[in-house]
């Protein structure tokens, strides 16, 4: 009987190896199904992986660290970046 689960387990082990890869279409294919627009899927998909390798974080990351006050800004860009925290805050977006 345990020979029997550890094969099964393993069958199952190596047959749903390479999902977790294909996690990363799921976006594309979900604006592909939900628009239809092949170009625009691409688009998304090939702009997000330029985005990934060029400076090694993901555009969630970019956008975080774009909206974090610095010392060296500017007035109007510590207004803009504040009014951005504070509009976030009201709507309890983090």
């Amino acid at each position: 009987m345990i020979l029997k689960k550890l094969t099964l387990g393993i069958f199952f082990l190596t047959l749903f190896n390479s999902c977790v890869q294909t996690t990363v279409l799921l976006g594309p294919a979900y604006t592909l199904g939900s628009t239809g627009n092949v170009y625009q899927a691409g688009l998304s998909y090939g702009s997000s992986k330029i985005v990934k390798n060029s400076t090694g974080k993901s555009t969630e990351e970019n956008i975080k660290d774009l909206l974090q006050l610095k010392d060296e800004d500017s007035d109007f860009e510590k207004l803009i970046k504040q009014r951005v925290i504070n509009t976030r805050k009201i709507m309890n977006l983090k």
